[in-house]
């Protein structure tokens, strides 16, 4: 196993981590966006007015796209697993 083998391994691993976080990072960045808008237009600066939605935005993201994130890491792992041994020899 040389080096370039180690680099493409990790960045595999990376670019499958942006790939299933990503649903879950937009929604929240979407709706803690908005939240503070909302914030900045009525100066109600409460800590749980941007907390709780976000918290719901990612219940919903994760209850949507749960199964996709699921299978998608479970493809990663299975891939992964099974080019070990060519990885070692």
């Amino acid at each position: 196993m040389n080096a370039q083998m180690v680099l493409t391994v990790g960045r595999d691993a990376l670019v499958m981590l942006l790939m299933v976080s990503l649903p879950i990072l937009l929604a929240v960045l979407v709706v803690g966006l908005v939240v503070s808008i909302f914030q900045a237009i009525t100066q109600i600066h409460e800590n749980t007015l941007s907390f709780v939605p976000k918290l719901i935005a990612a219940v919903l993201v994760f209850a949507i796209a749960g199964p996709w994130m699921l299978s998608t890491l479970v493809d990663y792992v299975r891939r992964t697993l099974e080019s070990i041994p060519s990885l070692v020899a």
